[in-house]
């Protein structure tokens, strides 16, 4: 059983900063990757960013230049750096883990953390 769970949300102004984290339980982390979707109000869920068991990273070109993802296998922990913010970036942010291993596949979400830019 693989659990994820989110943390680092809140209230910032336009221009400011957030760090979401999230932390994975069992064993298959580090064969994962790791990723970061968002969904606004109305809006379907899409792609923040995501990076590899390799640390390959990618990014939504609205985010680019300004969030990094990163990860840390010894912690079973993956990151979210948000900065400059804008209230487009106002969603729910989801924590992914997706891959496949001998046969098996497996994609686990995390219940979400909200993230609210002001103007």
């Amino acid at each position: 059983q693989v659990h994820l769970v989110e943390s680092g949300g809140g209230l910032v102004q336009a221009g400011g900063s957030l760090r979401l984290s999230c932390a994975a339980s069992g064993s298959i982390f580090r064969r994962s990757t790791m990723g970061w979707y968002r969904q606004a109000p109305g809006k379907q869920r899409e792609l923040v960013a995501t990076i590899t068991s390799g640390g390959v990273t990618n990014y939504a070109d609205s985010v680019k230049g300004r969030f990094t993802i990163s990860r840390d296998n010894a912690e079973n922990t993956a990151h979210l750096q948000m900065n400059s913010l804008k209230p487009e970036d106002t969603a729910v942010y989801y924590c992914n883990a997706d891959g496949r291993f001998l046969g098996r596949s497996w994609d686990h979400w995390g219940q979400g953390t909200q993230v609210t830019v002001s103007s």
